[in-house]
């Protein structure tokens, strides 16, 4: 059974439909990524798995018993309010010192304990987040846009401590992102989203499906080349570890709907 899952879900904001006949799950100890352009849904899916918004038709199932963590897109903190990061860790449930000492070490940020929220840079703030998220021990971790704001070197770090997280901890990591070469080599699985699932497979069969190329453009080839060429690179000459065998998780064959035309 899988950690999360939606069957055919649909959902309605405000009287318009959002998400139409949508199914996705997630198993232990992979990394999917949805992708989709701006109002394609993606939050909206991730809230639905949540719980925070209701679906009209469908369903939602999680395991029994769930630990969740979660990484909102935005968090805003008064300028104001002198909250500092190891006080943040402790809201809502209280969290003792060495043991938020210990989520900030994790995460790469021992040193921003007594620093206020308020004056994090973007990374610092991300990570902070994110060992929030943590401290719940979650079996599915969900994040929403987490490198949001952040440049590329910055982006490409959180991701290599996400997968970190998923090697040490074992969880499922669920994650929207628009940074399409990064998470391509970071996911085990990605969802091209736009309202429904339009295209669904590992990074590889994704990046080379016309729906893809109809929601992104054939502009975003190069950059995904360049990752399969450095990638593929790699793999011969680290002895098997390369990405479509470094994960027992993967799903070779795409899964393609075609309700809608994106042309």
């Amino acid at each position: 059974m899988s950690l999360i899952a939606a069957e055919n879900i649909c959902v309605r904001l405000g009287g318009a439909e959002v998400l139409h006949d949508v199914s996705i799950h997630l198993d232990a100890g992979e990394i999917v990524t949805i992708l989709g352009p701006n109002g394609s849904g993606k939050s909206t899916l991730l809230r639905a798995l949540l719980g925070m918004v209701p679906v009209a038709h469908g369903r939602v199932t999680r395991a029994e018993g769930l630990r969740l963590g979660y990484v909102p897109q935005k968090l805003h903190v008064d300028r104001t309010m002198p909250l500092t990061a190891r006080r943040f860790l402790s809201l809502p449930d209280r969290h003792g010192r060495a043991e938020t000492d210990a989520a900030l070490a994790r995460v790469g940020v021992p040193e921003v304990a007594d620093r206020p929220m308020a004056g994090l840079s973007g990374g610092q703030f991300q990570r902070v987040l994110l060992a929030r998220a943590l401290l719940q021990r979650p079996q599915v971790l969900i994040l929403d846009e987490p490198t949001q704001g952040l440049d590329q070197p910055g982006e490409a770090a959180f991701y290599r401590l996400i997968e970190e997280v998923r090697r040490d901890t074992g969880a499922g990591v669920l994650m929207v992102s628009h940074d399409l070469h990064v998470v391509m080599s970071a996911s085990d699985r990605v969802i091209c989203l736009n309202g429904h699932v339009c295209c669904e497979g590992t990074p590889r069969v994704v990046s080379n499906a016309p729906e893809y190329r109809a929601l992104f453009g054939l502009g975003t080839q190069g950059a995904l080349a360049l990752y399969q060429h450095v990638h593929d690179h790699d793999h011969d000459h680290d002895h098997g570890h390369g990405h479509d065998h470094a994960h027992p998780h993967h799903h070779p064959e795409p899964s393609h709907r075609h309700e809608h035309d994106h042309a």
